[in-house]
C-alpha cells in the first residue's frame, strides 16, 4: 500500500531522467523564493532558479543541484524540467571554483562589453555547485 503522504516526483534534464520516485516533502528555489511542497499542494507552475533541491524520501534526504528550468506542481505529482541537474558526486569542485573566480572577475572588472545578468547567473551556479560538494 502506497504511503498517503507521498507524491510522485520526476526531475528531467535534456540529457536524462535525473530522478523518478516518491517524496513526502520537496524544497527548491524559484524566482519567487524558496518553496516547500507537500502532497496536495495548490497546483502551480514556477520558474526555477539555481539552487539545491532537497528531496525528502521515506528512507531519507537526497540533495541535488538544479540550474534553471520550470517546476509543475499538481496535487499528487511534481515535475521539474531542469536545464541542468547534478548529484553532489557528479560536480567537479575545481571546475566550479574556476567558474566562480571567472564570474567574480567579470563582475568586478565590469566594462561596457559585459553581460552583467549572465555573469551574476554564472556566479550563482558556481556557488550552488560549491555548496553541494562541501
Amino acid at each position: 500500500m502506497a504511503d498517503e503522504k507521498m507524491f510522485a516526483l520526476e526531475i528531467i534534464s535534456p540529457e536524462r531522467v535525473f530522478y523518478k520516485g516518491e517524496a513526502g516533502f520537496l524544497e527548491l528555489t524559484t524566482s519567487e523564493g524558496e518553496i516547500g511542497i507537500y502532497k496536495n499542494h495548490i497546483p502551480m507552475t514556477n520558474v526555477l532558479m539555481p539552487g539545491a533541491v532537497k528531496i525528502h524520501e521515506a528512507k531519507g534526504l537526497k540533495t541535488a543541484a538544479v540550474m534553471s528550468g520550470f517546476v509543475v506542481i499538481l496535487k499528487d505529482k511534481v515535475k521539474i524540467m531542469a536545464e541542468v541537474a547534478e548529484w553532489p558526486d557528479e560536480i567537479d569542485k575545481n571546475r566550479a571554483e574556476e567558474a566562480k573566480v571567472r564570474a567574480e572577475r567579470r563582475l568586478k572588472d565590469g566594462g561596457s562589453g559585459i553581460d552583467r545578468n549572465r555573469a551574476e547567473l554564472a556566479l550563482k551556479r558556481s556557488i550552488v555547485r560549491l555548496n553541494m560538494v562541501k
